[in-house]
């Protein structure tokens, strides 16, 4: 099984004609995405590659060919309307793969989509891939392998690293989820852990945090009480210095709870085996399945 896409997944592309959305539409088709759509106003009416519709608005878009899911590669100043636009259309899921979004749009943004039922993935991730079924966004399907792993992360490149360690030693996904690295995020670390603690295709969770912030020792606790599953962690940034960000906006120690000790003992006191490297990854899953 899998958790927020799977084969019935019926994907709009905003910004399908730009460069990033154009050369990642083609990798999602390739991939198998049921890409039903594209939205680029002023342009309603064209085919993108001849093949996929593209509509002057998410609504259209919706209307004509049931997409249930959004995935946005517009500019950081146009993506929070690109997100209330595809939330007003009804769409369930929308993932948000733009850098640089200003934190008082996703102020806005955040209430607008819980008010609607919608789920928002990002921004300022990689998106997700249910393998062999569906994927949205920028994760490479080459890596991924069909299997029972769930894997959650901050770190779009550190997702690649460990989930080509999990692939090449025989542990396929159920999903991997990019959750994003900045401040304000749709979609938290307990949101993707609960969901596979739900799952029944998922048999254990790699987690992969990163300094700044207390998400993790959140994420720590509700594994005390709520996973029956394994969960193997690891927290990017061990050796960055305090007051220096690294990389992710969220990627910011201020005081002992962003660091890496820290939430690497709160991993360790609720149950969670810890990565030193990601290379550790496949012993520790040995250990605990």
């Amino acid at each position: 099984m899998s958790v927020f896409l799977d084969q019935n997944t019926r994907l709009v592309v905003q910004g399908i004609t730009g460069r990033d959305g154009s050369f990642h539409t083609r990798q999602m088709i390739s991939y198998g995405t049921k890409v039903v759509a594209g939205v680029t106003p002023g342009k309603g009416g064209q085919l993108f590659d001849g093949v996929v519709p593209i509509f002057d608005t998410v609504a259209d878009a919706v209307r004509e060919t049931r997409a249930n899911t959004a995935v946005i590669y517009v500019p950081a100043a146009a993506a929070a309307s690109a997100v209330f636009e595809a939330a007003d259309a009804g769409l369930g899921l929308v993932v948000c793969i733009t850098e640089g979004i200003p934190v008082l749009d996703m102020t806005r943004v955040l209430p607008y989509l819980h008010e609607r039922g919608a789920r928002l993935i990002g921004p300022n991730c990689p998106g997700l891939i249910s393998p062999g079924k569906s994927k949205v966004g920028i994760i490479p399907g080459n890596i991924c392998q069909p299997g029972r792993i769930g894997v959650v992360s901050r770190s779009g490149t550190l997702t690649y690293e460990i989930v080509h360690q999990l692939s090449t030693q025989g542990y396929g996904q159920s999903t991997c989820i990019g959750i994003g690295g900045d401040p304000l995020i749709g979609t938290s670390f307990i949101h993707c852990l609960s969901a596979f603690q739900a799952d029944a295709g998922t048999d254990a969770v790699v987690m992969i945090g990163e300094i700044g912030g207390t998400d993790e020792q959140q994420a720590a606790e509700f594994v005390t009480q709520a996973m029956t599953k394994p969960v193997i962690g690891f927290v990017a940034g061990q050796t960055a210095p305090p007051g220096r960000r690294m990389g992710h906006a969220g990627a910011i120690i201020s005081g002992s709870s962003g660091t890496a000790a820290e939430k690497m003992a709160a991993f360790e006191r609720a149950g969670i085996s810890v990565m030193r490297r990601p290379a550790d990854v496949v012993p520790l899953l040995k250990e605990r399945l």
